[in-house]
């Protein structure tokens, strides 16, 4: 598909609902973390899930370009 103004712009928006995603689960991580009995296992599940969703959301709109992950990145 190449690093077309269209490709760019999709990538760049795909970062942006990437970070929402990873910074809205950190906000609600904070947020249940003093009512919750094992706060360390929650710091850590939240952590995974959220670094995993966030490095696979990368991987497929990368799909072999730098300049992809670039707007991604901007955009996350």
């Amino acid at each position: 598909m190449g690093s077309s103004a269209l490709s760019l712009s999709c990538a760049a928006l795909a970062g942006l609902v990437l970070g929402l995603l990873y910074f809205g689960g950190l906000w609600l991580t904070v947020r249940t973390l003093p009512r919750s009995k094992q706060p360390g296992m929650l710091m850590l599940g939240s952590f995974t899930a959220r670094l995993s969703v966030t490095l696979c959301g990368f991987f497929l709109v990368m799909d072999g370009t730098l300049e992809r992950v670039l707007a991604c990145m901007a955009g996350f």
